[in-house]
This record gives structure tokens, C-alpha cells and sequence, in this order.
């Protein structure tokens, strides 16, 4: 039960750092570029980055560290190792609330407006879109950090 406990909280450790890196990035370097460019380009770009994303590997990487976080919580109870099985449980919550639920009332659904947009004004489009995007983007950029953070040290704290 060791064994397969710290494998599950490995692969988990890997998820969330994975998507904390594609939120990060996002942040601090796609969408600030994204702001030096022409709003008609910046605008397209972004749809068709909306659009790659959406691949069987990112939703795998994007969904799993919930599964991955309560399943080692999980494991950690069988092992007797209550205090690190409820850190993994709150990096659950956490990445839940701050990641998935954000992503799929506001940031998907701003994606989808930028897409079905007919206005021909694509300086205003990207200045109505850019801001309050990466504002939403920041607050999943911290929750997946907070989450990493909370299951590091729930994989720190028991006796292996």
C-alpha cells in the first residue's frame, strides 16, 4: 500500500505541476505578449490556442489532479497517516474550486465569447477580453500552486 500510495501522490505531484506551469505561463508570458501585438492577431491567436488545447492529454493532465489528490488522500487514511491524507484532501478542494469550477464558469465561457464575437472592433474585443481573463487566469495560476504546495507537504509528513 506504500508502494502504490506514493506512486499515486508522484503522479499527482506531476499533474498539478504540470498545470500550475500552463497557468503560469499563460499569466506571465502568452497573454502579456499577446497584449503587444495587433488585437486582430492577438484575438485570433488566442482562439486557435483555445482550440489546441482541447486534446485528450490536457484534459487527462487538466482533470486528474483531483482524482489523483482524493486517491491519495484516500490511500494516506489506510495507512493510518490522517494529517498528510487531509492535506491531500484540501489540495482536492482547493484545485477544485480555484481551477476547475473557475474554468468552467469564466474562463471557458469568456473563450467561447471571443470565438462567437462578430464585432468588428478587435481592439475593443481583446481590452474587453485580455484583462479579466488573465485576472481569472492568476487566481487558477495560485490555487494549482496552493494545492502543489498542500500535497508536497502531505508527502513530506509521513513516516515512509
Amino acid at each position: 500500500m506504500v508502494v502504490l500510495t506514493l506512486v499515486v501522490a508522484s503522479v499527482n505531484l506531476v499533474l498539478l505541476g504540470a498545470v500550475y506551469g500552463v497557468f503560469f505561463t499563460y499569466s506571465n508570458s502568452i497573454v502579456p505578449g499577446l497584449d503587444r501585438i495587433d488585437p486582430e492577431r492577438a484575438v485570433a491567436a488566442m482562439r486557435s490556442m483555445n482550440v489546441a488545447i482541447i486534446n485528450p492529454r490536457f484534459l487527462a493532465t487538466f482533470i486528474g489532479p483531483v482524482v489523483t489528490s482524493a486517491a491519495t488522500g484516500f490511500l494516506l487514511l489506510g495507512l493510518d497517516e490522517t494529517t498528510p491524507a487531509l492535506l491531500f484532501f484540501a489540495a482536492a478542494v482547493v484545485y477544485l474550486l480555484g481551477c476547475l469550477v473557475i474554468t468552467g464558469r469564466i474562463n471557458v465561457p469568456m473563450n467561447n465569447a471571443l470565438e462567437d464575437s462578430t464585432t468588428p472592433d478587435f481592439a475593443q474585443r481583446w481590452a474587453d477580453f485580455s484583462p479579466r481573463w488573465r485576472r481569472w487566469n492568476t487566481v487558477r495560476t495560485v490555487s494549482s500552486m496552493v494545492a502543489l504546495v498542500l500535497c508536497g507537504i502531505g508527502m513530506y509528513l509521513p513516516e515512509w
